[in-house]
């Protein structure tokens, strides 16, 4: 199935016209991973769901943040800016690569310090891990999003959030045919049938399945 555009390109370009602006050390990171990693840059959440993600950390009051996908550290320094300098966002990578690039900049940021970075398998640094978490972002290799959702659920302080990116996955989730898509709408029916939570799915950029738990 050809992807879909979730919402068209003008109003895409509105949208970010009428959001916050990033600060220029974002601004930075952007140029940096996508003269660096190329079409792999297009994994950035970028700045309307970065926006959005910091404003949700602020809303829920969050004193801890998870999040299960680093890559270039984008989303960590939003969510980060949003918490009290005592607070903590953990977040984990696989790539060695990419978290060495988010690293640079993590020392770089006035934010950073609340930054904890996890390098190796998801799952093994979720093992040694304690909650309570009070938001959770899941923006990693798709076909492990339901076990990292059932890894963080129990992590979770009552009432607190996870938003899952990709939730849409450009519209291939009503018909899917690769493993990733698969997985992802497999993660969907799994969030949609759990009685711990609420959940509500967004058409904000590629789909955000955003869950509290109850």
């Amino acid at each position: 199935m050809p992807t879909i555009q979730i919402v068209p390109s003008e109003i895409e370009r509105y949208a970010a016209e009428h959001t916050t602006p990033l600060p220029p050390l974002l601004d930075e990171l952007v140029r940096e991973t996508h003269s660096r990693f190329g079409s792999r840059a297009e994994m950035l959440c970028g700045q309307v769901e970065g926006q959005f993600l910091q404003m949700l950390v602020a809303m829920s009051g969050a004193r801890r943040v998870l999040e299960i996908g680093t890559f270039t550290g984008f989303s960590a320094l939003m969510m980060a800016a949003a918490l009290p300098l005592e607070a903590e966002l953990i977040t984990l990578e696989l790539s060695a690569e990419c978290a060495e690039f988010a690293r640079g900049y993590f020392a770089r940021s006035e934010h950073g310090a609340k930054i904890r970075l996890l390098e190796g398998p998801a799952l093994d640094s979720l093992r040694t891990l304690a909650g309570p978490f009070d938001f959770a972002f899941i923006d990693a290799d798709k076909t492990g999003y339901a076990a990292y959702y059932k890894a963080t659920v129990p992590l979770l302080s009552p009432g607190g959030l996870i938003a899952v990116d990709n939730a849409l996955f450009w519209g291939q989730v009503l018909d899917p045919k690769d493993d990733s898509t698969r997985a992802t709408a497999e993660l969907n029916d799994i969030v949609t049938a759990d009685d711990r939570v609420a959940h509500v799915m967004l058409t904000v950029r590629d789909g955000v399945m955003l869950v509290r738990k109850k």
